[in-house]
């Protein structure tokens, strides 16, 4: 991030510039010394230029004081994977079918590429991000599910819930003034040895539970929830979780384990959850700093 040279700015320039600053303020007291949850996925990841953003953003949220935790997923590039290998890749419900030759894929892609990489371009700011896996230390613990679909409930091969999650080595890494960048995998519960894929969103969701994460911020592919989508007009800047609750069996399959992660952090002690357009550069630091946000937020009142 360039810093600003008020040698170079008119004093037009330089006050314009100084009241955008100012306008954080009242955030900056809301969020210094709290946990924030970040669940880093879709388009941000594959463009180049919205990574190297999301890495400044998140350097920045901790230069100024928050506690920020990644937790990232990778469905672009485990698809590309799957492709190039020709592995069998399907959807069901919004999530993806992972099969015992898909899971070594999910794994080797989360863990030694995606989160390296995400390591890497936050370090470039300062050494602070450190890598993690759900599998470390028993972060996450997993049982296979399913999903319903017109009242039946399908088979996910080796995808997950997180039964179980051991903050731990998350704190620690807080602790030592490093941010945590955790990937979207964890240990089966129930046959050791094996690795489950866990969906991110949930995963992100669980982890801001646990740590009683002050907010828990989901980037994704739209600007927001729709109340009646595909009508552009109709999204939503803020609900309650009573108000998501009715509006979640006429959601869209995709949207439907964003918004229930958001449903359930708010119900479980984390004070708001946000899903935002990852699309848009720093769009991190616009829903945390300043009065509008971007996206929707829900809360528990």
């Amino acid at each position: 991030m360039t810093p600003i040279d008020l040698q170079q700015t008119s004093p037009e320039e330089a006050e314009f510039k100084a009241s955008t600053l100012i306008e954080s303020l009242p955030w900056l007291k809301q969020y210094r010394d709290e946990i924030v949850v970040v669940k880093y996925g879709g388009n941000a990841m594959i463009s180049e230029e919205l990574q190297e953003a999301f890495a400044e953003d998140i350097a920045y949220l901790r230069y100024v004081g928050i506690k920020p935790v990644v937790v990232h997923g990778g469905g672009p590039q485990i698809s590309n994977m799957l492709d190039r290998l020709a592995i069998p890749s399907e959807f069901k419900g919004g999530y993806r079918v992972t099969s015992t030759e898909a899971i070594s894929v999910v794994r080797m892609v989360l863990t030694g590429q995606i989160n390296p990489q995400l390591v890497a371009k936050i370090n470039s700011h300062g050494p602070f991000a450190v890598g993690v896996s759900g599998e470390d230390a028993a972060l996450f613990g997993g049982r296979r599910r399913g999903v319903m679909i017109d009242g039946v409930e399908e088979s996910l091969g080796r995808v997950g819930n997180v039964e179980t999650v051991d903050p731990t080595p998350v704190l620690d890494h807080l602790r030592a003034d490093r941010i945590p960048v955790v990937a979207g995998v964890a240990p089966d519960l129930d046959h050791p040895g094996h690795t489950l894929n866990i969906n991110a969103d949930a995963a992100a969701s669980a982890l801001a539970q646990a740590l009683g994460a002050k907010k828990l911020v989901i980037l994704t592919d739209v600007p927001g929830l729709y109340a009646d989508w595909p009508n552009r007009d109709s999204l939503v800047s803020h609900l309650t979780a009573a108000e998501l609750t009715k509006l979640m069996p006429k959601l869209e399959s995709g949207m439907i384990p964003k918004m229930q992660a958001c449903l359930d952090a708010v119900t479980n002690g984390v004070q708001k959850a946000s899903i935002i357009d990852g699309r848009v550069p720093h769009s991190v630091l616009v829903e945390l700093f300043t009065s509008n946000g971007i996206g929707t937020e829900v809360s528990a009142s």
